[in-house]
């Protein structure tokens, strides 16, 4: 027995600091097993003694190598624990701050106006490819810018059939109202709205004017105006209904100052420019179509 306690000793001796732990708490339950062993058979006869002693040994063995097993074989580690944290100094970890959301960026999702497209800007000039008519009774002037006005649009009517449409008499079509009744009737979308002036038109109202070119020539169709009165174009050109026309703006240049006029009355005169001043004080007291 003695002898068995000393190879378990040098056994153990060689091993690592921390299974000389292990192998002295071995050890010690194979010392104390003994003692008690020992006591338990003082007692007894000889023979008796041996046969107990013979009979401890193998379990005294068992439990050093259940031991040195341990040791070897050390259980995992928790998944949760990490190997180099302190286990007095692990503060609880802080929430992520969420991400910053400035002013500027919630405005820019809420506000559909700063993420839409911005319109491209019209050209500075702009005629319009059209069909050419000269009005075929001295009353149809009516008919005859309307007629005119839809070519440019890629749409052909007659102007007997767009008079009766427009209520034409020998009297002539009444307002710019009619032909923006008619040119919606015929274009698709209703794209024309009707502008009155009451009398000599205001710097806003030429401005509107020279606006409402640019955006429907843009837009590929002409513009009708009803006028009355005397004007000289550009190159000089004298131009008189005092009982009132009708004519299609088919063009501008010059951003819309200046403007391109279909002119049904005289096909040796089919077209001119005027200036957009010139044409507003035109259609002064009447309208038009754009």
């Amino acid at each position: 027995m003695k002898h068995h306690m000393k190879r378990q000793l040098r056994r153990l001796s060689t091993q690592r600091p921390y299974q000389m732990v292990v192998g002295s708490a071995a050890v010690l339950v194979l010392a104390t097993g003994a003692a008690a062993l020992a006591a338990g058979v003082d007692d007894a006869p000889t023979d008796q003694r041996r046969t107990a002693v013979a009979e401890t040994a193998p379990r005294l063995d068992d439990v050093a190598s259940r031991a040195q097993a341990r040791v070897a074989d050390p259980a995992p580690a928790s998944p949760s624990a990490s190997p180099s944290a302190s286990p007095t100094a692990s503060p609880a970890a802080s929430p992520t701050p969420s991400p910053r959301i400035t002013r500027a960026k919630v405005r820019a999702t809420a506000d559909p106006d700063l993420t839409r497209k911005a319109a491209p800007k019209p050209p500075s000039s702009k005629v319009l490819r059209y069909d050419y008519q000269a009005q075929i009774t001295y009353y149809y002037c009516g008919p005859a810018a309307v007629r005119n006005a839809l070519s440019a649009a890629g749409i052909e009517r007659g102007q007997d059939d767009l008079a009766a449409q427009l209520g034409t008499t020998e009297m002539g079509t009444n307002s710019a109202e009619d032909t923006t009744r008619v040119l919606n009737a015929v274009v698709k979308g209703d794209p024309y709205r009707t502008r009155m002036f009451a009398g000599t038109p205001s710097d806003a109202q030429v401005e509107r004017l020279r606006a409402d070119v640019v955006a429907t020539v843009t837009d590929k169709r002409a513009v009708v105006a009803n006028v009355a009165g005397d004007v000289t174009d550009l190159d000089g050109g004298w131009h008189s209904f005092p009982g009132g026309h009708y004519v299609a703006a088919v063009g501008y240049r010059d951003n819309g100052r200046t403007v391109r006029i279909a002119d049904s009355a005289d096909p040796s005169l089919p077209a001119y420019w005027v200036s957009v001043t010139t044409l507003a004080n035109w259609i002064a007291t009447r309208g038009y179509s754009a």
